[in-house]
């Protein structure tokens, strides 16, 4: 007799296919909710650029670039215009002070010198003239002063004896009134004639006084056109290389036109431009260094020029020590100038990242060396060579410092 099989409710298979399904779905759950959500690239670890962070010396400095100059340079500049009648050296040679480098023919100064000449001769004949009458005038006072003399006291002994004799009566009062009143007169031609000749010398020297005055002035202006003349050839005011010489035989050079310039080629200067960005940081004293030849020379900066010109501004820098014996003017050099003081300080190496990320964040490695995580980061001062690190990173950490152009917005790098 056939038994009944009672079917079970939950067979192996089934059990199986909905536990299956269950765990597939918390799987998807848990990774959905607990997972790794954030972008990932994989990339190449062999074209990466990684470097450590770490502690070590640091200081802010800058590149420059600079030209090298004599440490002196006077422009000869012309005093009074001409015509170029003569050279004496050619551009490039070598002058001593005082040296003729070109003469100038101006023929109104020529005339000019002339013409005060005979001025000053007239002036110098009147002052002459004016000295020997004055004398000439002064012995013919003096003869007139002794003849008033003589005659005072021959009026005074007339009057004398008159004054005797008529106190005794024997002369009638008219003629002793006469010899009394003669007396008083010549008495007064004597104060008379005093007086004129003091008058007379003082206007004298008076007159002398201005006419040496004019002459003095003359002599003065006479000595100007001389010098103008003697400024018709230039002459070296030092002892240097002539360069950049323009003039020619014939050509008329204008008031105050530029020659050329003598360089003292026994020294050199850098003049350097630095980006209007550090104006404020750039100050007499600082240094900086550069590396000619195989040797590092030190410089210092002498002269800081305010103006602006095309967002850059100029130093003129000195030698330290004794400069390269083969630098030559107009050269170029290629400077580190120092802006703060050596310090220690965490660091990482600068490259291509941070045109990406503005040294705002920057992928850091993992300890297992698979991935790389983006983390934020604040840097300080830089140099051309590292970064100064204020916050996000710990000595020891790797970073990738190689360009992010290509990674997009991902978060995460896996390296492979």
């Amino acid at each position: 007799m056939d038994r009944k099989i009672e079917k079970k409710k939950w067979p192996p298979k089934k059990i199986a296919l909905y536990g299956g399904s269950g765990l597939f779905i918390f799987l998807i759950a848990y990774l959905f909710i607990f997972g790794d959500q954030s972008s990932k690239l994989n990339v190449e670890k062999e074209r990466l650029t990684i470097s450590e962070v770490r502690k070590g010396p640091f200081q802010e400095f800058i590149p420059i670039t600079g030209e090298v100059r004599p440490i002196e340079t006077f422009f000869l500049d012309v005093s009074d215009g001409g015509r170029v009648v003569k050279k004496y050296v050619e551009d490039g040679a070598f002058v001593n002070a005082g040296d003729p480098i070109i003469k100038l023919d101006n023929t109104a100064i020529t005339l000019n010198m002339m013409y005060n000449e005979a001025q000053l001769f007239q002036q110098i004949n009147n002052l002459r003239s004016t000295r020997l009458s004055m004398e000439q005038n002064r012995l013919s006072l003096q003869q007139t002063m002794l003849e008033v003399e003589y005659d005072l006291i021959d009026a005074k002994r007339q009057y004398d004896i008159n004054k005797k004799l008529f106190e005794k009566k024997l002369v009638p009062d008219t003629e002793y009134q006469k010899s009394r009143e003669q007396y008083e007169l010549m008495l007064n031609k004597k104060k008379l004639a005093y007086e004129s000749f003091k008058q007379d010398s003082l206007f004298r020297l008076q007159q002398i006084e201005q006419l040496e005055a004019s002459v003095a002035q003359m002599q003065g202006n006479m000595n100007i056109v001389k010098q103008q003349l003697e400024n018709l050839t230039v002459k070296a005011p030092i002892k240097g290389q002539l360069t950049a010489l323009n003039a020619e035989i014939g050509e008329s050079i204008s008031s105050g036109e530029n020659l050329g310039q003598i360089d003292v080629v026994d020294s050199f200067k850098i003049r350097a431009q630095i980006d209007e960005h550090y104006i404020a940081r750039v100050a007499p004293g600082q240094t900086g260094e550069f590396e000619f030849a195989g040797k590092t020379y030190k410089l210092v900066i002498k002269t800081v020029y305010p103006q602006v010109n095309n967002g850059r501004f100029e130093v003129d820098m000195h030698f330290v020590d004794t400069p390269p014996q083969n630098i030559r003017r107009g050269q170029t050099v290629h400077i580190k100038l120092e802006l703060g003081e050596l310090t220690e300080a965490l660091l990482v190496d600068r490259g291509g990242f941070y045109q990406t990320t503005g040294g705002q964040w920057i992928f850091v490695i993992d300890p297992s060396g698979s991935f790389a995580v983006k983390r934020n980061i604040r840097l300080g001062q830089q140099n051309p060579q590292v970064f100064e690190v204020l916050e996000g990173l710990r000595p020891g950490e790797k970073v990738i410092t190689s360009s992010y152009d290509n990674f997009g917005d991902v978060e995460k790098l896996i390296l492979k």
